[in-house]
């Protein structure tokens, strides 16, 4: 493998600044590896940020793409039914809990929706979150974000929304309210957070507490929903049933799309004109995301999943029994968190500058989220280079 760049990436030009690019800049995908201008190959353990499921060029993706593009619609917006948006809604249907769909664009703009959604059904307009939680950087999602610095600069946000201490029995019993609080909002596992499971039992006291009063469950899956887990949605595997989910990143395999999935209870509520979006489950996005669901929520691909997650795991917490530097390893599937003992971002930098790409969640998380087709050999090279780093 060519040795890997490690200069900075030129200034963004026209392009806002709210972004701080770094390394190589990519021209071409190719399974789960990315291909730099200079012909570098950098394995990829960010996956676009939990996006990529089926990696780069995969057939699904490109033929669904493909197919689309030859009957010629891309958009004719909401005013008009198509036949991919309303399948797709079935088979997400079939496949969960839910027995409506609303289509959006994004992670942030499916949160905003269920918000609404909530405080329609009920009445009431408090939404409570918990510490550690990311669900979106608009004023209604960002206002439920645990992130100070990402809020301080836009106040005021969104009113009535409130964080209390997560897997606090107490706090949570004592924030949600029969007489104002519409829905509670979760991530089974939370990603931006620091990866971190959510404990089923507490989640399971949330569920028993929200039902004696009349609140809404919102689980948030943008990040690990649709395989990432190991089984299609992550709520599967915690023995709790939500009102509402949410989910984006790997839903369109790279297009950008957002889906609510609902309840009867909850969508009855809703009538024409309550909410819109207008490119919302546009043929293209949802023909792709048709197939991309079709092919993830394969047995045998769940399946490899979590035998991937289980040897990912098992690697990584003997790493974690190793180092002075890891004072955690936790995840489920393949979406994991390296608690570090130090900053995070010196060792995406050493990662980056041996050919792997990773992120962080939060100062001292190294955060891994590879494609989901990604093999045991690429596994355990990556791993390997962390072990490197991170003797």
């Amino acid at each position: 493998m060519t040795t890997a760049s490690t200069a900075a990436s030129a200034a963004p030009g026209a392009l806002l600044g709210v972004y701080a690019p770094v390394g190589p800049r990519f021209v071409a995908g190719d399974g789960v590896e990315l291909i730099a201008e200079d012909g570098t190959r950098y394995l990829d353990f960010v996956a676009g940020i939990g996006v990529n499921a089926l990696g780069y060029n995969h057939p699904v993706v490109r033929q669904a793409v493909e197919h689309a593009l030859g009957t010629g619609l891309i958009h004719i917006s909401n005013l008009y039914r198509t036949e991919p948006a309303e399948r797709l809604a079935e088979e997400l249907v079939a496949r969960s809990f839910a027995d409506r769909v609303f289509f959006c664009n994004s992670g942030a703009e499916a949160n905003e929706a269920a918000f609404k959604f909530a405080r329609k059904w009920s009445g009431k307009s408090e939404i409570v979150a918990f510490s550690g939680s990311f669900h979106g950087r608009l004023f209604a999602t960002l206002a439920a974000t645990d992130r100070p610095e990402y809020k301080k600069p836009f106040e005021p946000l969104v009113p009535g929304i409130r964080i209390v201490p997560r897997e606090d029995w107490a706090a949570v019993d004592h924030a949600v309210s029969a007489s104002r609080t519409a829905a509670v909002i979760v991530e089974p596992v939370q990603g931006e957070g620091g990866v971190r499971p959510i404990d089923p039992e507490w989640l399971g006291f949330l569920r028993e507490l929200c039902d004696s009063r009349g609140v809404a469950v919102i689980f948030d899956e943008v990040q690990c929903g649709l395989g990432r887990t190991g089984t299609l949605f992550a709520y599967e595997q915690t023995g709790v049933v939500p009102d509402v989910l949410t989910l984006a990143k790997p839903l369109a395999g790279g297009l950008p799309m957002g889906a609510v999935l609902l309840r009867d209870a909850i969508a009855s509520a809703l009538k024409p004109g309550d909410h819109a979006t207008t490119f919302g489950g546009g043929p293209l996005v949802a023909s792709v995301a048709l197939e991309v669901v079709r092919t993830i929520a394969q047995p045998d691909f769940l399946a490899a999943v979590r035998q991937k997650g289980e040897w990912l795991g098992a690697r990584l917490a003997g790493l974690a029994s190793r180092s002075a530097k890891v004072r955690d390893a936790r995840g489920r599937g393949l979406m994991w968190g390296l608690e570090l003992a130090e900053p995070a971002a010196p060792c995406v930098t050493a990662a980056r500058e041996r050919g792997l790409l990773v992120l962080t969640a939060g100062a001292n998380v190294l955060r891994l989220v590879p494609p989901l087709v990604i093999t045991p050999q690429e596994l355990e090279r990556g791993v390997a280079i962390l072990e490197e780093i991170l003797a």
